[in-house]
Order: C-alpha cells, then sequence, then structure tokens
C-alpha cells in the first residue's frame, strides 16, 4: 500500500538499481516484482520469497477455451452443491461432480505447464482457489522474466532479517536486500473487528477462525444492529459486485426490503459457511462468491424485486457468461 501510494515516478526511482525483495506471491506481490525486474533486468534480480504456490494464470484462456465457459454460467453452477438449495440441485450437483471435476483437471493441465518449470505448482486445485478468489493474473512477461533471471523465487515458509538482508530455509547465505516490500495483503477480518471499541461486538464481529466472517448476503451482521459492510467479500469481479450491494442496501434502507429474523439469517449464514469448507478448503474464511456469484446475484435481485434471469433465452441464460453487463441497468422495484 505504501509502494502504491508513491505513485509510479517516485516508486520506480526508489527501487532502480536496488537489490528489492518481495515477500508473498499473489496479485500485488507478482506485479511489484515484474515492476522490479523492468526496472533492474538482470543487474540487480527482484528476488520474491514464496510461503505458498499460489496459481498464477497468463490470461483465462485454457487450451483455446475461454474459462469462463468452465465456471461462470448458470450450468457450470448446476455441478455446485449451493447455500439454500433444493433436493432437486442437491441431486444435480452430486449426479455432474466428477464434470466439475473434469473441467479443473482441464484448465490446470494447461496452466500448470510454465509452473512445473519452476516446481510452482500449487497443492491445491484449481477450482479450490476460485472458490477462495486465490487466483492472479500473470503480469505481462512474468514468466519470461523467471527464465531470464531478473526475478528469483525463493520457496520458504519463514524467513528473518539480517544485517546483510534477508535470511529463509535452506539457504546458508542471506539474500542481500536494499529494499523489503510486503505484497502478503492484509486482514480484512481484523479491519472489521477493529471498528469496534465494544468487547462484546469485538468478540462477535468476526467470528472465530472455525467459522466464516458472519454477515448476511455478505453484507449486514445478524447480531449487530445499524451496521452494514460494503466490499469485503469478493467475487470475478469486485467493482460490480460491490455496487449491486449499495444498491441492495439502499433499498433495504429506503425500506424496500425487510429483513429475515436474526435466527433466519444466522442459518443462511451457516449455509454459506458449508459451502465455504466444501469448497474452499482451508482458505473457507475468505469471504468469496466467485464461482457462486450468479447464485448469489439471484438472490440480491429477487431481495429487490428484480428479474435474476439477466439473459433472453433459456439456452442463453444457462450456458451465457454473467458478468458486470448483465446487471447495468438493475433497478430496484419501487413500491
Amino acid at each position: 500500500m505504501d509502494y502504491s501510494k508513491m505513485g509510479t515516478k517516485k516508486a520506480r526511482e526508489m527501487i532502480k538499481g536496488k537489490r528489492v525483495t518481495v515477500v508473498g506471491y499473489l496479485k500485488s506481490a507478482i506485479d511489484i516484482a515484474a515492476e522490479c525486474a523492468e526496472a533492474n533486468d538482470t543487474d540487480h534480480p527482484c528476488t520474491m520469497v514464496v510461503r505458498t504456490k499460489h496459481w498464477i494464470i497468463p490470461d483465462y484462456f485454457a487450451w483455446g477455451i475461454h474459462i469462463s465457459l468452465l465456471y461462470l454460467n448458470r450450468f457450470a453452477e448446476l455441478l455446485i452443491h449451493k447455500p439454500g438449495e433444493g433436493f432437486l440441485l442437491w441431486i444435480m450437483a452430486t449426479l455432474l461432480a466428477p464434470l466439475r471435476w473434469l473441467f479443473s483437471k482441464f484448465a490446470e493441465s494447461y496452466y500448470s505447464i510454465p509452473m512445473k518449470k519452476y516446481d510452482m505448482v500449487p497443492d491445491h486445485s484449481l477450482f479450490e482457489a476460485l472458490a477462495a478468489c486465490l487466483v492472479a493474473i500473470e503480469p505481462k512477461g512474468f514468466y519470461k522474466r523467471l527464465e531470464e533471471g531478473s526475478i528469483v523465487l525463493k520457496k520458504s515458509k519463514t524467513f528473518t532479517f539480517c544485517k546483510e538482508g534477508v535470511l529463509v530455509e535452506g539457504e546458508s547465505s542471506p539474500i542481500k536486500s536494499d529494499v523489503v516490500i510486503f505484497g502478503t495483503g492484509f486482514r480484512g477480518d481484523q479491519k472489521i473487528k477493529d471498528i469496534f471499541t465494544s468487547e462484546y461486538f469485538r468478540s462477535i464481529a468476526v467470528g472465530d477462525t472455525s467459522t466464516t466472517v458472519p454477515l448476511y448476503r455478505e453484507c449486514i451482521h445478524p447480531k449487530i444492529p445499524q451496521l452494514a459492510v460494503l466490499g469485503y467479500s469478493e467475487s470475478i469481479a469486485n467493482l460490480y459486485t460491490s455496487e449491486l450491494r449499495a444498491k441492495w442496501l439502499a433499498h433495504f434502507l429506503d425500506g424496500g426490503i425487510r429483513l429475515p429474523t436474526v435466527t433466519a439469517m444466522q442459518n443462511d449464514v451457516l449455509e454459506w459457511e458449508k459451502y465455504m469448507k466444501r469448497y474452499a478448503g482451508r482458505y473457507f474464511r475468505r469471504s468469496c462468491i466467485g464461482v457462486l456469484h450468479i447464485w448469489y446475484n439471484d438472490q440480491l435481485c429477487r431481495d429487490m424485486g428484480c428479474n435474476p434471469r439477466r439473459k433472453k433465452g433459456f439456452f442463453a441464460d444457462l450456458f451465457g457468461i454473467y458478468g458486470p453487463g448483465d446487471y447495468a441497468e438493475l433497478r430496484p422495484k419501487e413500491d
């Protein structure tokens, strides 16, 4: 965040001619590493300290097929057990589960090709990463930079500072560093918790480590009145998802939506928690609707009295790709 606030010119001046070490291996980290490699080339390689391998994909095409066809339509969501689904949808998700596995393996077989060269194929599946919103698009030329040596990867679960720079596991000598940049993200749940001074609200705001953050419609805490959280839960495109939630919240504040009882909201939160634990694995605490964004948007649409079917025709609605443009003209129903 500090690096970003510096602006392009000052940031480039800071890293130019420096030995930079970047801690982390997701979007912010790989973007910064790519900028460092561009500024310094192989004269001063940028070192990345990687704790967890992630899916860094070059684009959205796997073997010439756009992966949105595999994950971002209503048919793809039929392959997933959904929060609050009925018996028929449960049967369909159970029977079609092998197809979901096949889709994931198909995409992984393509995206893992450059990763294998550097032993960077993640331990978790691509589908699990999508379910937890833990997929990053490769900055242009990232793998080329790895090959030429202007970016160097060091896999290590821990690191420490020393006079010369950074010490990592398995290395006898330190990584000589002039600048160390943390691209490790931040604890969003802690930020929500820190809003409060009340010990009671702090104790219930984000649940505990065995639960998901308890937000109804990924927005309202059932037990904390007069609080709404926008933008916490991630999606395939966070801006439009946040806009939909803002419309939903505005409609609620205008009296257009009556919330269920606290118990009903808590039960709904538990249904989404079961979904995250089933598909996001150890990343279940990340609030993400990435592979169920249509199902989630449908709920908001119904709450606002809008038609959730945003495409014309049965097949277009079943197999068509849903994205921001489908909700551009969404207007809550007026009483």
